[in-house]
């Protein structure tokens, strides 16, 4: 596997087989991030192919010195997440889809807990939690800096911590 600047420099330079490679590899959970973030599958399908057409037209903006070639990507979609908000103006941008439909009953507790966070709360946490990015790619992907990025995850946590303790007492005892 190439590193991020190698595979950056092929897919600059229109190499459609890196590009492809790179695509089987971040699109599913790239997927699963949007329909968190925008409640709606079909949604979430068309801002990740918004998402992944910005990132073939303009791949020359990816600057390896700023982050990942990931958190890049994740940056594009949470712009382009917004710019659907924007355009269509949904009527409930705190939904979301349950992660794992007709999963364990811990994994349908979690999205609900999840879904009473503000956004960007849920979307920062997403992206440390779930998909594991670091506080500098965090601080790239939403263009803020590092420090932004603590405080923020800080006062995430302690939301999803308030909302935890307050939830119904029909939680069992092993999730609450």
């Amino acid at each position: 596997m190439l590193d991020d600047r190698e595979l950056g420099k092929k897919i600059s330079a229109g190499d459609a087989r890196a590009f492809d490679v790179w695509y089987r590899e971040t699109a599913p959970r790239l997927s699963v991030f949007l329909r968190h973030l925008l409640g709606n599958p079909q949604a979430a399908e068309d801002v990740m192919q918004d998402t992944f057409t910005q990132v073939w037209r303009c791949s020359q903006g990816f600057d390896p010195d700023r982050g990942t070639l990931r958190a890049w990507l994740y940056g594009i979609a949470r712009k382009q997440a917004a710019e659907y908000w924007r355009r269509y103006k949904a009527a409930d941008p705190l939904e979301i889809e349950n992660a794992a439909p007709g999963g364990a009953e811990a994994s349908s507790i979690m999205a609900d807990l999840l879904r009473r966070l503000p956004a960007d709360q849920r979307t920062l946490l997403w992206l440390r939690e779930v998909e594991g990015q670091s506080y500098a790619e965090l601080a790239a992907i939403l263009d803020i800096p590092i420090g932004t990025v603590r405080s923020r995850l800080f006062a995430a946590r302690e939301a999803l911590r308030a909302i935890w303790h307050s939830a119904p007492q029909g939680v069992p005892n092993e999730l609450h």
